[in-house]
């Protein structure tokens, strides 16, 4: 065999060993389990579901590019695509790096209110959003989107928040539930005391979850007991930043999560925390 020979063959043999490969980690990497992962991206939210059947949901980003590391971590090498952008309102903490990932991942879908806000990372969301051409929905309740045998279900806004101005804009901020089979995640994004209130009074019953992001990284303004008390659940997610100058999470909301014998997992103690689920039960990844 001549050298030549010999050169083609090593090529063709490497090439069969990475496709043979890349096949193996595609296998392995689906599962019939559900990922949620609470980034520890500072002061701020971002919260990364990967679904049993292969989509990607990404709800908030933090308030800076730093999401782009943690995506790059979690989501395969050979997929850059993000099935659904969800953005629950556009302070600079939940809005920051979602510019980025708009411009370096495919993004098939974008879900907000529709909200108005004067700030230039939510204007140039916008424009790049515009740019690229994505589908894009105005969030209202009684929304199902489904992802194989998952469902996110829209409870809140109420009404649709197109072009409407709020002096605080945690006001619209979107409350949506997960769900997989006999499991279920509420997120709250920043929603204050008066929205659960509405939700409260609008259906109780169907904030009942197992899992509960609390809203706004543990402030004093949200998680008031009845609300708490109407989800009524296992675990809760604080996502706060180390040492953040607000004081977040507030004694107050972390002694009525303890006193309630709520399981209380915190970005700013822990790190990333990765939830699992089976569709009968939720554990933490180590």
């Amino acid at each position: 065999m001549n050298k030549n020979v010999k050169k083609i063959a090593v090529i063709i043999s490497s090439v069969v060993l990475v496709i043979i490969t890349l096949l193996a980690y595609i296998e392995f990497s689906h599962t019939d389990d559900l990922s949620v992962i609470f980034f520890d991206i500072g002061q701020g939210d971002s919260t990364l579901i990967t679904t049993p059947s292969g989509y990607s949901i990404l709800i908030d980003g933090g308030p800076d590019r730093s999401i782009l590391a943690k995506l790059g971590r979690e989501l395969p090498f050979y997929d850059r695509t993000i099935d659904l952008m969800i953005l629950t309102h556009p302070h600079q903490d939940h809005i920051g790096g979602l510019v980025e990932v708009l411009l370096r991942y495919d993004v098939k879908h974008i879900l907000y209110t529709g909200a108005d806000y004067a700030s230039p990372t939510f204007i140039e969301w916008i424009n790049v959003i515009k740019e690229k051409n994505i589908s894009f929905t105005t969030a209202t309740v009684g929304q199902l989107f489904r992802f194989g045998d998952i469902e996110l279900e829209i409870l809140y806004p109420f009404e649709d928040f197109t072009g409407r101005e709020f002096k605080d804009v945690n006001d619209s901020s979107m409350v949506a539930k997960l769900t997989y089979g006999e499991t279920s995640f509420l997120f709250t994004g920043d929603a204050p005391i008066a929205v659960e209130e509405e939700l409260i009074k609008y259906d109780d019953v169907a904030l009942g979850s197992d899992v509960l992001k609390i809203g706004h990284h543990g402030s004093r303004y949200s998680s008031s007991l009845e609300f708490l008390r109407a989800v009524n659940p296992d675990l809760a997610i604080i996502q706060s930043g180390e040492g953040n100058r607000y004081g977040h999470p507030h004694k107050l909301v972390t002694k009525r999560l303890e006193g309630m014998g709520i399981t209380t997992l915190r970005n700013d103690t822990m790190g990333d925390i990765q939830l699992v689920s089976d569709g009968e039960k939720v554990w933490v990844e180590p």
